[in-house]
């Protein structure tokens, strides 16, 4: 898996037994390739931009697969597994555009997204059968190519009488409610808005040799300025109704941008800028959760890079006095692998499984394309 973070490819090696409900997994290995900075800057000359290079593109397309590719053979040789042992390889890709209807609104087109990285590259690469480009069967039968986490979520974490939230903090925020009683139509997901995003790109920008802001040490500086805040939640996104997605397309630094002007904010420290983008994404997580989620009880459980991010969690769980926060771990799936391994599910389904309900909002099919070594 590789999100919009880009930070790197998570490369989780999983053991299936069963499929649907009867889905038994264990991770044998998990660890997480850092990308290089040319790779980070080749992916930044395309990534959630309408205007762009085709040749780059093109040439990108390929040239991912066989890097995701060779940092595939470089983990399985470091953890002492043969190639030839493996049955299947399971591939994200890396988004470089993600263009659902209510954002490009576009009347002529639906619901889009691309997904670059080659399958028929790692396939032919590393001698592994490998599936890949998820989200189009999403989009082709209704839905908006995202979140993809409910289909893993529900198979692997769902629990009878207790009410879960699955938390994901990558780049772009989503959650998934799974009900206690199981039942599949109860269960959806949603993105929230930004994760880490536009706090990610604001360091970038502003804080040389610096990619994150890590244990929030420059947000926990500053001091949150509520008027940038509340022109920073002034979009029609956060009042168009659950389930729906979005993308580092809407959430960026123009976005940023255009809010500081509103109420002549330019002049604003770097550190209160920080601070006041770390309290608007923890108020678009809970903001989307308390409307979705009116009545009874639910445990959170905690994914992604943002809950390494102290303050963004306290945040969070202030506007949730009563609520217990729990991570992933507590699941036997580490935060950091989630995401790697949800992917790993979807491959199961579509190769094993097929048959479960996954309730009436949302599609009900296998995603995936197959690409063969040889």
């Amino acid at each position: 898996m590789s999100g919009t973070s880009l930070d790197g490819l998570d490369i989780a090696l999983c053991k299936f037994e069963g499929a649907g409900k009867d889905t038994k997994i264990e991770i044998i290995h998990f660890e997480t390739i850092a990308y290089t900075q040319f790779f980070k800057t080749e992916v930044q000359s395309i990534f959630s931009k309408k205007m762009v290079d085709l040749e780059k593109v093109c040439l990108l397309n390929a040239w991912i697969g066989s890097q995701h590719a060779q940092m595939i053979n470089d983990c399985l040789f470091k953890w002492n597994v043969k190639n030839e042992d493996v049955d299947l390889i399971a591939s994200h890709g890396q988004t470089i555009y993600h263009a659902p209807k209510h954002l490009h609104q576009i009347p002529e087109f639906g619901n889009a997204t691309l997904q670059i990285g080659d399958g028929d590259h790692i396939a032919v690469k590393t001698g592994i059968v490998t599936m890949s480009d998820f989200r189009q069967k999403h989009i082709a039968a209704g839905g908006e190519g995202a979140p993809l986490a409910v289909y893993g979520d529900y198979i692997l974490f769902s629990k009878k009488d207790e009410n879960r939230i699955l938390l994901n903090i990558g780049g772009i925020a989503n959650f998934t409610f799974l009900p206690g009683n199981l039942n599949a139509n109860e269960m959806f997901s949603s993105d929230t808005g930004p994760g880490n995003t536009m706090m990610d790109n604001y360091v970038q920008q502003n804080f040389e040799g610096i990619s994150y802001d890590k244990d929030a040490a420059i947000a926990k500086q500053g001091i949150i300025n509520n008027e940038l805040l509340f022109e920073l939640e002034q979009n029609e996104f956060f009042n168009a109704p659950i389930p729906k997605t979005t993308g580092p397309e809407l959430f960026n630094m123009e976005y940023l941008n255009n809010a500081l002007k509103c109420n002549n904010n330019m002049h604003l420290s770097k550190y209160d800028v920080m601070a006041t983008l770390n309290k608007f994404t923890a108020n678009t997580i809970t903001n989307a959760i308390k409307k979705s989620m009116r009545n009874g009880e639910f445990v959170v459980y905690s994914s992604g890079g943002g809950m390494q991010n102290p303050l963004l969690m306290q945040h969070i769980q202030n506007d949730f006095s009563d609520i217990q926060f729990k991570t992933t771990e507590e699941l036997s799936i580490h935060p950091d692998a989630k995401e790697a391994v949800l992917f790993a599910v979807l491959a199961n389904e579509a190769l094993c499984g097929g048959s479960t309900n996954f309730g009436e909002g949302i599609p009900n099919v296998s995603m995936g394309k197959i690409s063969f070594p040889n």
